[in-house]
């Protein structure tokens, strides 16, 4: 999970990020704290899109996104803060249900099959008295 990227606010039971109040000032803090670190890129905020007609941001953020060693995302969905904080696809599941190889989705539901799995083996191991 990326660590230099900010993320506050909510989501709704649709998996779209909520709108939040004081966009600004929170941009403003984390950005500082970045500075303070050293600016090296990588670092930046995820803010809901319909945020961005409120930025109204410190010529030197202003200056450090132009440059590129500070970054503001504007996103929609759940999905799209998944991506940006693990650099890998989401996924999208096919008609039957399965999400391609490699996505996050996918790693998760072959790990949630995993414990299955492993509850089934242990339960089946239970009935049969431990052996």
């Amino acid at each position: 999970v990326a660590q230099g990227l900010a993320i506050t606010g909510s989501v709704n039971q649709k998996g779209r990020i909520q709108a939040i109040g004081g966009v600004n000032e929170k941009i403003e803090g984390f950005f500082d704290i970045c500075k303070q670190r050293g600016l090296r890129g990588k670092q930046g905020v995820l803010i809901r899109s319909s945020n961005v007609q409120h930025l109204m941001l410190r010529e030197d953020i202003v200056a450090a996104v132009e440059k590129g060693s500070f970054n503001i995302y504007a996103i929609e969905r759940l999905e799209d803060a998944i991506e940006l904080l693990m650099a890998t696809p989401a996924g999208v599941a096919d008609r039957a249900g399965v999400y391609p190889e490699g996505s996050i989705y996918r790693r998760v539901c072959d790990r949630l099959d995993g414990f299955a799995e492993t509850a089934h083996r242990l339960s089946e191991s239970v009935k049969d008295g431990g052996k």
